[in-house]
């Protein structure tokens, strides 16, 4: 059974189709890649599905609760997440203060219990902190973990945009080009970190450009070309794909 599901989900802007009506499953516990030239309608979909711009039709259901219309922060309640392409951390916080922030459930957030500080909120932010560090050490952000987010390399705020999500407790992230601009030592690194989490029992579904970074994480590659679904199936499926090579890439072979 899918855990996330899109069934013509459509969205225009200024009377252009970015979304035309796009049917999407994601199955549980493994890496889905969503691929498709430029202005295919990745991205729109991935804002949809995390609830920052609303559908005009169609539905969207996560472990068969409907989120079509929900808002975002609805949507990562549930454990939903995703990334975005260009990292996001607060420039002048610590790594170990951007990680922190994205700790659900904190106490301190509400003005009278942060004055009192009840041992609940006490024993929540230590929960959180030990949290961090270890999110921290898991994807090698120890040695810069008092660095501000704007000192880090292109690298390791990739890896510090997977940190803060995963902070968030997710069940399922949606990760925008995790390894784009990163170099090749680091994208194997990052790629091991997200197979480690699906062993874990997380799923993801990623966009991604660098073929050889699908071919070798996702277990399953969905096609999107004009707004639509075109094909899906193994890497190797899509890559032969005669409609594939035409949309996507000319008239060119995929290297395998």
């Amino acid at each position: 059974m899918a855990l996330l599901e899109c069934h013509q989900v459509t969205r225009s802007f200024y009377g252009v189709h970015a979304l035309n009506g796009v049917d999407l499953k994601v199955d549980p516990r493994r890496i889905t890649g969503l691929i498709g030239p430029n202005g295919a309608g990745k991205t729109t979909l991935f804002n949809c599905i995390s609830g920052l711009v609303p559908v005009d039709a169609g539905s969207i259901t996560f472990d068969g609760h409907d989120i079509t219309r929900a808002r975002p922060d609805r949507i990562s309640a549930v454990g939903l997440i995703r990334t975005f392409q260009i990292a996001r951390g607060i420039p002048r916080l610590s790594v170990l203060e951007n990680l922190l922030l994205y700790g659900p459930r904190q106490p301190g957030e509400s003005l009278g219990i942060a004055l009192l500080r009840s041992s609940a909120m006490l024993k929540r932010e230590t929960a959180l902190y030990q949290r961090a560090l270890a999110v921290a050490a898991r994807l090698n952000l120890t040695r810069v973990i008092d660095a501000p987010a704007a000192a880090l390399s292109g690298g390791q705020k990739k890896l510090l945009e997977i940190g803060r999500a995963l902070m968030a407790e997710p069940r399922m992230l949606l990760l925008d080009e995790p390894v784009a601009g990163v170099n090749p030592t680091l994208a194997n690194e990052i790629g091991e970190h997200l197979r480690g989490l699906v062993a874990e029992g997380i799923t993801i579904l990623l966009i991604e450009h660098q073929m050889d970074a699908i071919s070798r994480l996702c277990d399953h590659v969905v096609v999107m070309a004009e707004g639509r679904r075109l094909v899906e199936g193994t890497f190797a499926a899509v890559a032969a794909d005669t409609q594939v090579q035409e949309a996507y890439m000319g008239r060119r072979r995929w290297a395998s």
